[in-house]
């Protein structure tokens, strides 16, 4: 039972837009009302009904040790001894951008922002400044947070809602902003033929998990970096989701592509609002103060987000996560499998890493249309069926489920039982 959210989602639809105040919280792509919760610990939910799950959703990835982390508890309790925010330089966010340019070879300088979308559009905004040009190139389904640019033919909350766009982006930017497919080299190739001389950036999820996970197939990478180095066109990888998450060098080290701009958030700040860009020192050096191209922000390197981050991190490139994040995911994906084969479906599962998503389609999701031809009725039963469960996943058949570091055997032994009963029950229907 989930009566107390009810309540609670009755009474915040008076006082906040849909009641909540992110879109796919509200929980209207499943049909359901939203669960409200209370306390994280480890690998579980709790919610304000008593209700407890295996959260696979990780605060939507930036949650990679898990919930309450007692190391990074500790860090957030000393930190904010010290105050909370100045408005002023600090040590640590010196330390931190020190840290990341050292893991990232691509990244010579870097900016701290407070969130993704912050960083993907100073990025784009610096490329533009950078180059001379007004246009750039996004793919269909990649999610870049809510940026004008980034909404046309976006992913995430709005392939989840089914918005086309977003009133409220003027026409001229609509025309700034050209849209490729994602796996396609040929159509980039295109766009850059005709458009050319004009192109500022070319922007994209190096592994998609805005329309579900979907992976680069190869070469698509490769070819990407030529074309763009070719074309003088600035390439971004946006690794908000995937930076420090499916490698610690992010996507660019997993498959061995430097960009020329790499945009990062989630992960970075231990669980604490922030976002970071950076790349070049050439091209980061147009930044203000030194350079033209203006960019601020009050809170921007905000010292308890990066004492949370330098901490996460550092963990990160101490210890043996990655390896334990592969082989506990390796294990829920080959469960999974095991199940749809009892079941004699023939389901897609796509994983990177530590993310992944179950997609109820025949055939092979690589871009955003296979994606968009998965049956999503089926997957709203088996979202509903898995949280009877006690298994919590995105409330949406287009975002990516994740794995901490706190997630365990048992764990994992306990999500694919119940993913077992709950595929009988949704092909039985």
């Amino acid at each position: 039972m989930r009566d107390r959210s009810k309540e609670l989602f009755s009474v915040a639809t008076d006082v906040i837009p849909g009641g909540v105040n992110s879109p796919v919280r509200a929980f209207g792509s499943v049909r359901m009302e939203p669960v409200y919760i209370r306390s994280g610990r480890g690998s579980r939910l709790y919610d304000v009904d008593g209700n407890e799950y295996i959260d696979y959703v990780c605060s939507w990835g930036p949650l990679i040790l898990g919930h309450a982390d007692p190391r990074i508890l500790q860090v957030l309790h000393e930190a904010s001894q010290s105050g909370t925010s100045f408005g002023a330089n600090t040590e640590i966010e010196v330390r931190f951008a020190r840290l990341i340019t050292e893991i990232y070879p691509s990244i010579d300088m870097i900016r701290m922002v407070n969130s993704g979308t912050e960083a993907t559009m100073s990025a784009v905004r610096l490329a533009r400044g950078y180059t001379g040009r007004s246009r750039i190139i996004k793919f269909e389904g990649c999610y870049h947070g809510h940026g004008d640019s980034f909404l046309i033919k976006a992913g995430s909350g709005v392939l989840t809602l089914g918005i086309p766009g977003s009133p409220g982006i003027t026409e001229s930017t609509a025309q700034d902003t050209l849209v490729g497919s994602y796996n396609d080299i040929d159509s980039v190739k295109a766009l850059i033929e005709a458009h050319r001389g004009e192109i500022a950036a070319v922007i994209l999820e190096p592994v998609m998990g805005n329309a579900g996970v979907i992976p680069p197939q190869e070469g698509f990478l490769e070819d990407l970096r030529e074309v763009t180095a070719e074309e003088g066109i600035v390439l971004i990888f946006d690794e908000v989701i995937t930076g420090f998450r499916v490698a610690l060098g992010g996507a660019q080290e997993l498959y061995g592509i430097e960009p020329d701009l790499t945009c990062l958030g989630k992960i970075i700040g231990g669980g604490l609002p922030v976002g970071a860009f950076g790349g070049k020192r050439e091209i980061m050096e147009h930044l203000a103060p030194v350079g033209p191209v203006y960019q601020a922000g009050t809170l921007s390197g905000n010292p308890l987000a990066m004492a949370l981050g330098y901490k996460t991190v550092s963990i990160l490139k101490e210890g043996d996560i990655y390896g334990q994040l592969e082989d506990r995911s390796r294990r829920l994906e080959e469960g999974i499998r095991e199940n749809l084969k009892r079941q004699k479906r023939s389901c897609q599962l796509n994983r990177v890493g530590s993310m992944m998503s179950l997609f109820f389609s025949e055939k092979p999701v690589v871009d955003f249309t296979s994606a968009m031809n998965s049956d999503r009725e089926l997957f709203i039963d088996y979202f509903k069926s898995m949280l009877d469960e006690g298994i919590y996943l995105a409330p949406s058949p287009f975002e990516a489920s994740f794995l901490s570091a706190s997630h365990s055997e048992e764990d994992i032994d306990e999500t694919i039982e119940a993913n077992g009963r709950c595929l009988r029950e949704v092909f039985s229907d």
